[in-house]
């Protein structure tokens, strides 16, 4: 069964970036540069069949480029927080997209994604973080704003079961089309 998701990738240079900010917290497991991503709908572990269906409906996806921008980041587990991320500027295109995907995965039959959508680059998972660190992370970082780039594909993903996922396989690519 494969484990999928899709979502849009992030430009080497806006990777590099943001692995520069790596460091400084005890108890933080950075993700690596060649597994940032924004993600659209997690699918989760799948049977082929679904897999296929879904490859299939995501074909026909229609949406134009778009700009996006990463901009400040920020914590999520609350009082008890579990991820460090890159936050994403506003976007209402980047918001069409995803909820294509989630109209496309309930209309294969998937229940609806149970969390709000919250557009992010994770950067590190936490364990019993120290909060002095990631105070001051969050408070030298929150200004960060990445170039504005062009999201002209969104992608399928594949990830084996691991703690924090990764590594990420590309299963397929989808263009995005300038003409709609």
């Amino acid at each position: 069964m494969p484990r999928l998701f899709t979502g849009v990738e992030i430009p080497d240079d806006v990777a590099f970036d943001l692995d520069l900010m790596r460091g400084g917290i005890i108890g933080a497991r950075w993700i690596d540069r060649e597994s940032y991503h924004i993600t659209l709908r997690f699918m989760g572990d799948i049977d082929e069949r679904l897999a296929r269906e879904i490859s299939y409906e995501l074909e026909g996806v229609e949406a134009r480029p778009f700009q996006l921008r990463l901009a400040g980041c920020g914590l999520f587990g609350g009082n008890k927080p579990h991820t460090l991320f890159a936050s994403v500027e506003e976007s209402p295109e980047l918001r069409r997209l995803q909820a294509i995907h989630e109209r496309i995965c309930q209309a294969l039959g998937m229940p609806p994604d149970p969390r709000k959508f919250a557009p992010h680059v994770t950067l590190a998972r936490l364990k019993e973080p120290d909060h002095q660190a990631l105070h001051r992370f969050i408070a030298s970082h929150n200004l960060y704003k990445s170039r504005v780039f062009e999201v002209a594909r969104f992608v399928l993903f594949s990830s084996r079961p691991s703690r924090g996922g990764g590594p990420y396989a590309v299963e397929e690519s989808y263009r995005l089309q300038a003409g709609l």
